[in-house]
């Protein structure tokens, strides 16, 4: 099986909001999964389907192999540093914020249509 990873790290949005996104495109065709990203108003929708399309031309480019026979294999959304800033509030206290980033990650494959049962390739 034919694999090909992308990694977009530093992203200025919340891991917690990114995996909802993630979560529409595990285990889906590339093309059904950009297709999900496309039309989804999240923000991290645009940002992941950048990561999705250079994972796909860093296999296109090294195995040779069509867009179609890929399917999103793993998708996982990291945390990254957090951006620490303060908001004054009222009698001279302030409140953190937490400007939270991520690290994106996407595996894509090629489509197992034989395979052996999920077991690794023992017996």
């Amino acid at each position: 099986m034919t694999k090909g990873r992308a990694v977009t790290k530093y992203v200025r949005v919340s891991p917690r909001k990114a995996r909802l996104v993630a979560g529409l495109i595990r285990e889906k065709s590339v093309e059904e999964a950009l297709l999900q990203l496309r039309f989804t108003t999240l923000k991290s929708g645009r940002l992941l389907a950048g990561t999705v399309n250079s994972a796909i031309a860093n296999v296109e480019s090294r195995f040779d192999v069509q867009r179609k026979d890929l399917v999103i294999e793993e998708v996982r959304i990291d945390g990254a540093p957090v951006v620490k800033r303060a908001k004054s509030k009222c009698r001279g206290g302030r409140v953190p914020i937490l400007k939270r980033m991520s690290h994106f990650t996407v595996v894509v494959a090629t489509r197992n249509d034989g395979g052996n049962g999920g077991n690794g390739g023992k017996g």
